[in-house]
């Protein structure tokens, strides 16, 4: 099909989105915690019944062990560390501005990529970074405060921004450790790119072992700080429970395996780019559901965010 990989890739930027408002009105009703190690429950479920109809098994086949170490080591990052400070900042900036600064996660990608992959690094790409962080900086920054004074204020509590920041890094740094992954699947199963079947089912596969680790991690984590005794509450709340729902089949099922596979279908310039709509995408369901202001500013500096992403790719 023509333009496949640009058509899953614009799906994953309206899923991610879903997801994004989904797990910030959960996140606000049973805490960033809970709807974390929730959330991939119900993902891991969801990916487990379809390996199973794919192919009779609903864990991953095939995988040899440098697979699942540069999978697990993926999920730790990016589901682990990478989503534990996202969701938080959900609940400290909103989604909204949180996706605004996940913008930075292709830019952060490539210079992972440089530096684990030894990808190569152009001058193009720190020009797209500035243009990135001035979009964010337009969004959330203003000149002078109450008093009118010279000088640029921040608009959103430094902590949410910061654990937004740290959500990007995960995420970026999680994309290349799962594609180091990927290829060491592919080639531990003897499969070529024009193998459909095969290349459908590997995103799938592994990001049901990245899930795998996301559960590991979140249970030591809620163990090591004694929050086991919020599960139950949260199970029992019916609204949060089904917004989980909603972003669990959004976001670990759907979006995180269709981002993969748009990768293998497309560019990965391209298709980093078009998920990178997300903050344009949500501010008007933003708007809807939570009420939020938004500033002509505010626009200007998303669209700006997501002109960087594209200049990123730019031969």
């Amino acid at each position: 099909m023509s333009h496949f990989g640009e058509l899953l890739s614009l799906a994953v930027a309206f899923f991610w989105t879903g997801s994004a408002l989904a797990f910030e009105y959960a996140g606000k009703r049973i805490g960033s915690l809970m709807v974390n190690i929730l959330r991939l429950i119900i993902g891991g479920i969801m990916l487990g019944g379809l390996l199973w109809i794919i192919r009779g098994n609903p864990l991953p086949a095939g995988a040899d062990t440098e697979t699942w170490a540069w999978m697990l080591l993926s999920g730790l990052v990016g589901f682990v560390f990478g989503d534990m400070c996202l969701f938080h900042s959900y609940l400290i900036i909103t989604s909204r501005f949180s996706q605004l600064i996940m913008t930075l996660a292709p830019p952060t990608a490539a210079v992972f990529g440089f530096l684990i992959l030894g990808e190569h690094m152009r001058p193009m790409g720190i020009i797209a970074m500035i243009v990135t962080l001035l979009g964010i900086g337009m969004a959330i920054f203003s000149r002078g405060g109450e008093s009118k004074k010279t000088g640029i204020k921040l608009n959103l509590p430094l902590k949410g921004v910061l654990l937004a920041f740290g959500g990007a890094i995960g995420q970026g740094l999680g994309i290349v450790l799962s594609k180091k992954g990927m290829e060491s699947y592919a080639v531990s199963n003897n499969i070529i790119a024009n193998q459909t079947d095969s290349s459908i089912y590997i995103p799938f596969a592994a990001t049901q072992i990245r899930i795998i680790a996301g559960i590991v991690g979140f249970i030591l984590v809620i163990l090591f700080m004694r929050q086991a005794h919020r599960l139950r509450p949260a199970l029992n709340d019916k609204r949060a429970m089904a917004s989980v729902t909603i972003g669990s089949f959004c976001g670990p099922f759907a979006g995180v395996s269709l981002s993969l596979m748009a990768v293998r279908y497309t560019e990965t310039g391209i298709a980093s780019t078009i998920m990178a709509l997300v903050p344009i995408i949500i501010i008007i369901p933003s708007m809807l559901l939570f009420k939020q202001k938004i500033t002509v500013k505010e626009v200007t500096g998303a669209i700006i965010c997501v002109i960087g992403v594209a200049l990123f790719f730019i031969e």
